[in-house]
């Protein structure tokens, strides 16, 4: 995107109070980022969430001088901008409602892999979270499956995930609850660095934005949209990591807890969303090839499966085999988004349907139908 194009969208993300819905609307009634500049204050109050001060601050048009210092940091610094409306902004965070207008990446990374999981937790990990933490990843990578590990870098859990990640070979992404010119905490630099390296930071937060509270809060929103699976490692029966899992539930996105012993303050959090069946139980690496239906990476083989004379589907089954209609191949998370359905949920489906004879999967988690 041209750097005069994207200072307009950056600008509509600075509007004071509004949101990345209210922004996206903005655009859509206008037909553009620029367009959005341009329109009278009058035809402002007439789009749906779009009050008074909004709209003054609209005509004010104060923003764009920030948002144009902001094109010169992010170019300066050789960080990417990624706008909802380009092809190279990530699938899974399309489909979600609140997903940034905007937001600042750098680092090298394929946000669309195929297996992307997040993995969160207390700020205050015991022993026992960071070893299940470590162990699961560890076996993951052993296994053959390179998932694409996406956490907050903050204290416990978090910078454990990044750091075992690391460790064993996988990719890993820290969403940040500030802006990409400093690092918070500031322990957690160096890692930071091997992240860049092997990785990514990413942002939604304009230069010189501190680290406060909220904004941890509303970077949640990426860490779970961004994820096929939103892992909870540890998490007392408040905190962040449970608000992340209620993101990625509200997404229908696939969710996990590990469970912890009965009385344990930091697993009061994971024991209540599996008892409530928010989360699936997982203990181990296996547990989540099985929920996700993942594969592993290193090769499986297939056996040729005999079509069945007469199948009597199921609505969600009919309803995969129709977006399938539509397409040579799809991938395993691009129909799920579209079915609105969890992933593994998707899987277990299209697995009954390949045993069918109606359905075919293929490398890459493809699946396209069997053409008579």
């Amino acid at each position: 995107m041209r750097s005069e194009d994207l200072h307009y969208y950056i600008a509509i993300d600075m509007i004071p109070g509004i949101g990345s819905i209210n922004a996206k609307k903005l655009i859509a009634y206008c037909g553009g980022a620029a367009a959005v500049f341009k329109e009278k204050k009058a035809n402002l109050l007439k789009i749906p969430g779009i009050g008074d001060l909004l709209a003054k601050s609209i005509a004010q048009q104060k923003v764009l001088d920030r948002a144009e210092k902001e094109v010169k940091f992010i170019e300066r610094y050789g960080i990417v901008a990624l706008v909802y409306v380009e092809k190279s902004y990530p699938e899974r965070l399309k489909a979600c409602e609140d997903g940034p207008v905007v937001f600042f990446l750098k680092g090298e990374v394929d946000l669309n892999a195929r297996k992307i999981m997040a993995v969160v937790g207390t700020r205050s990990a015991t022993d026992y979270g960071k070893t299940v933490c470590e162990q699961i990843l560890s076996d993951l990578a052993s296994e053959g499956h390179s998932p694409l590990v996406v956490s907050g870098l903050a204290f416990g859990i978090d910078i454990c995930a990044h750091r075992a990640a690391l460790k064993h070979g996988l990719k890993t992404v820290a969403v940040l609850g500030h802006s990409l010119d400093t690092i918070y905490p500031s322990e957690h630099r160096n890692t930071a660095k091997e992240i860049m390296a092997n990785g990514a930071l990413v942002s939604d937060f304009p230069s010189e934005t501190k680290a406060d509270r909220q904004n941890f809060i509303k970077r949640n929103r990426i860490i779970a949209g961004l994820s096929d699976l939103t892992l909870v490692m540890e998490s007392g029966s408040k905190g962040g990591a449970l608000i992340t899992a209620d993101i990625a539930n509200s997404y229908s996105r696939d969710v996990a807890a590990v469970p912890g012993r009965v009385g344990d303050k930091y697993s009061e959090g994971c024991n209540e969303m599996i008892r409530t069946n928010k989360a699936a139980l997982v203990g181990s690496a296996k547990d989540i090839t099985q929920l996700m239906g993942w594969t592993s990476e290193t090769g499986v083989v297939k056996h040729p499966v005999q079509p069945a004379l007469f199948v009597e589907l199921t609505k969600e089954e009919q309803q995969l085999v129709e977006l399938l209609g539509n397409q040579e191949k799809e991938n395993l998370d691009t129909l799920a988004i579209k079915a609105q359905m969890p992933v593994s949920k998707v899987s277990g489906l299209l697995l009954n349907l390949e045993f069918s004879g109606i359905v075919k999967s293929f490398p890459g988690k493809l699946y396209g139908l069997v053409r008579r």
